[in-house]
């Protein structure tokens, strides 16, 4: 069903189906599953949760997937709990007794060719016909091979005696059911459990649950793996972290060639933490989650957060290189850079407003990357005005500024300058 604009509805899909899913699962004798297509451009039919059962046996497959399915459905943030393998296509078992067959004469050799000529197709040679190729493939018509009864009108022929004997003399047929298709994951025999994510209830909380009931309820030598959405997400989660972990070290590296120091840089990083907390109470207050755009700006955070320590600090060691005392440096630099500090952060709180009141299309992606600025950059600038001026006072309080060692060269020149002897003078006439 595709929905009309956001500015011609009042709900959201996930809000829609919500409400239709009950609707739907009232209807007696009818299953129905509403679900909602993942957004960019990922792959999974619409379910977030697909959770892959991996193992060596279709039937023990099977058996896993209802364990899993069953103890799944107690769970209320779940929906919707559905597999891609059912035994639904009807197919016929053909047993061949072998006993009689080896009585009468009949070879399995001879059963196995006359089932595969009339019941199914065999090229038993080719012929040339004005310069092309054409297989003879030798079939039964359609007309007697519908049912399975038509074995009544199929004979082989006896070895020993010679004679015509029914086929349906020598064999059996039951009739059963089978899979449409066998699929395979990563070369395993394998099945996929699918499942929809009732309102507030994340998809990280529920692979979670499924990784839990597989190690609880399942054999040890259980493979899972994910597809679609939840394998996006696994995968994503883990780059993001990485990113994470990368551009702080970077950010760190940079900042120590600049100052020319590992505790300068320590001091500023250490605005990154309050950011990340404010961004954690904002997610709270908007009933956000932690996903993929809020760790995006989680990462922005890093440099957004940098920058007022950064002010505070580098201004400490200017006025410290122009020979003021160690603590009157740290209150001056911390009352001058109060308005620059104040200034920058408030025009990046205003600029991300417009993306935590985000509406329409892609919203949630925005108002998340939103809060986390927003929140994480107020909650920011609130106390690196305490944070780093105190933590200056501990950590740098045994160094000196990066200037130092120039401005030591410099005097040396001056004192050096004043103290050379002058050239002397002579006076004698040439």
């Amino acid at each position: 069903v595709t929905l009309s604009g956001f500015d011609r509805r009042t709900e959201s899909a996930q809000e829609i189906a919500a409400r239709i899913r009950p609707q739907l699962q009232s209807l007696a004798g009818v299953r129905a599953i509403v679900v909602t297509p993942p957004g960019l451009g990922i792959r999974g039919g619409g379910s977030p949760v697909q959770v892959v059962l991996g193992g060596s046996d279709y039937v023990e497959l099977a058996r896993w997937r209802d364990i899993i399915i069953e103890k799944a459905q107690e769970n209320p943030g779940l929906s919707n709990l559905d597999s891609d393998f059912y035994s639904r296509k009807p197919q016929l078992d053909v047993s061949i007794d072998r006993n009689r067959a080896a009585d009468l004469g009949v070879s399995l050799t001879v059963v196995g060719r006359t089932l595969e000529s009339m019941m199914g197709s065999r090229i038993v040679t080719t012929f040339l016909d004005r310069g092309e190729e054409y297989n003879v493939i030798l079939q039964a018509r359609d007309t007697d091979r519908a049912t399975p009864s038509d074995l009544n009108n199929i004979y082989v022929r006896s070895s020993t005696t010679g004679a015509l004997l029914p086929l349906s003399s020598l064999v059996s047929v039951n009739e059963s059911a089978g899979p449409q298709e066998l699929k395979r994951f990563d070369r395993l025999r394998s099945i996929t459990i699918s499942a929809s994510l009732n309102p507030g209830y994340s998809l990280g909380e529920a692979l979670n649950y499924m990784e839990n009931l597989v190690r609880t309820e399942l054999p040890p030598h259980a493979q899972i793996n994910y597809d679609g959405e939840s394998r996006e997400f696994k995968r994503s989660g883990g780059a993001l972290y990485a990113t994470f972990m990368l551009a702080l070290v970077i950010v760190f590296l940079v900042l120590s060639a600049q100052f020319e120091s590992f505790r300068h840089p320590f001091i500023i990083m250490l605005t990154v933490p309050l950011a990340l907390t404010g961004a954690l109470l904002g997610l709270w207050f908007t009933s956000g989650s932690i996903n993929v755009f809020s760790q995006i700006g989680a990462i922005m955070l890093i440099g957004l957060a940098a920058k007022n320590g950064i002010l505070i600090v580098e201004f400490a060691n200017q006025l410290r290189d122009r020979g003021e005392a160690f603590h009157e440096a740290i209150i001056r630099s911390s009352t001058i850079r109060l308005r620059p500090v104040v200034m920058t952060s408030l025009c990046m709180v205003f600029g991300a407003v417009p993306l935590l009141l985000a509406s329409g299309a892609g919203a949630e992606a925005r108002s998340a990357i939103g809060a986390v600025v927003v929140y994480g950059v107020t909650f920011s600038l609130l106390l690196t005005l305490y944070v780093v001026p105190v933590a200056y006072g501990f950590v740098a309080r045994n160094t000196r500024s990066p200037e130092y060692i120039a401005h030591l060269i410099d005097k040396l020149r001056l004192t050096d300058a004043h103290s050379a002897p002058a050239p002397r003078q002579s006076h004698e006439n040439p």
